[in-house]
């Protein structure tokens, strides 16, 4: 028989879950059972008192054929774009998964600097997710910067601040970057799906696929000398990798932007390490393995 947790475990475990599945804030001091009171309101309302005994009833046949209820004429709603604040919300829902790719692919593709890009994508309503998210998270850090770092999608603290890696994986990520030398003054970090999903789940194959041309466009942009995939996803959807992070980690990647190829790494996720620490030992392998990359790589002017 499993040893049961003394009562302040049990309510850490709860108030935990209720965090990951996206539960921000409480709505009373107790809780509240809704179902009891509903029962205890229908069984105290008063019934409708009956019908007063009039003496004997007519005939049901004798009785005029009910008239059918007389059609209600209703007014045709106005436009959406007649209403203020919902220009361009005529359907009420984003468009499908194929046209928003492909909304995205053009709309990234028009943008000439990294702030151009951040003014579409919140522009941008093709992602469902957004509609989910408190706000738009960007980047964070220095765009001119030589090694970017590249995770899958905001969580709970990233989707307040607006900036990527500013929870716990975004402490371990600032530790892990001080051994090699750098912080967010000598690094560019993002994310490939821009929008936190709900409970933090893990990203649909369609809403990655619609976000892809938006990441893509922010690295060609960023133009970083070296590029660094933090965990399986990041890398299978950037690199185009098959296999998962623990056989892809430590190895290097060819990263073409169009203009130029860029050297990537595949590496664990700090949310990752955080549930496996045995990881870190060889996350720390890759990390110098990125420092020695940067140390033989010419310096470009501009570039911190």
């Amino acid at each position: 028989m499993a040893h049961e947790l003394p009562e302040a475990a049990r309510l850490r475990e709860l108030l935990a879950f209720h965090a990951e599945a996206g539960v921000d804030a409480a709505l009373g001091d107790s809780p509240a059972d809704r179902f009891a009171e509903s029962a205890a309101e229908r069984a105290t309302a008063p019934r409708p008192a009956g019908r007063p005994d009039t003496g004997p009833r007519p005939n049901a046949a004798a009785r005029p054929p009910a008239q059918p209820p007389t059609p209600i004429s209703r007014a045709a709603p106005p436009p959406a774009a007649a209403l203020p604040g919902l220009q361009g919300a005529a359907t009420g829902a984003p468009p499908p998964p194929d046209v928003a790719t492909l909304e995205a692919r053009e709309a990234a593709a028009r943008a000439p600097t990294l702030e151009a890009l951040k003014a579409i994508m919140e522009r941008f309503d093709g992602c469902p997710l957004k509609a989910t998210a408190t706000q738009l998270v960007f980047s964070d850090g220095n765009p001119a910067a030589r090694v970017m770092f590249v995770g899958e999608a905001p969580g709970r603290d990233e989707d307040i601040e607006g900036k990527p890696f500013v929870g716990r994986s975004g402490k371990l990520l600032d530790r892990m970057m001080a051994a090699i030398g750098l912080d967010r003054t000598s690094a560019y970090i993002a994310n490939v799906v821009p929008w936190r999903p709900p409970g933090n789940r893990t990203p649909t194959p369609q809403e990655t696929a619609i976000c892809l041309p938006f990441i893509r466009r922010q690295i060609e942009l960023a133009d970083p000398d070296v590029l660094v995939c933090l965990g399986g996803p990041s890398a299978q959807t950037l690199l185009g990798i098959k296999e998962g992070i623990t056989k892809a980690r430590g190895r290097w990647f060819d990263y073409d932007t169009g203009s130029r190829t860029i050297p990537a790494l595949a590496s664990f996720h700090p949310a990752y390490l955080l549930r496996t620490p045995l990881g870190k030992r060889m996350a720390w392998r890759d990390f110098l393995a990125v420092s020695k990359a940067l140390a033989q790589i010419p310096a470009r002017p501009g570039r911190g």
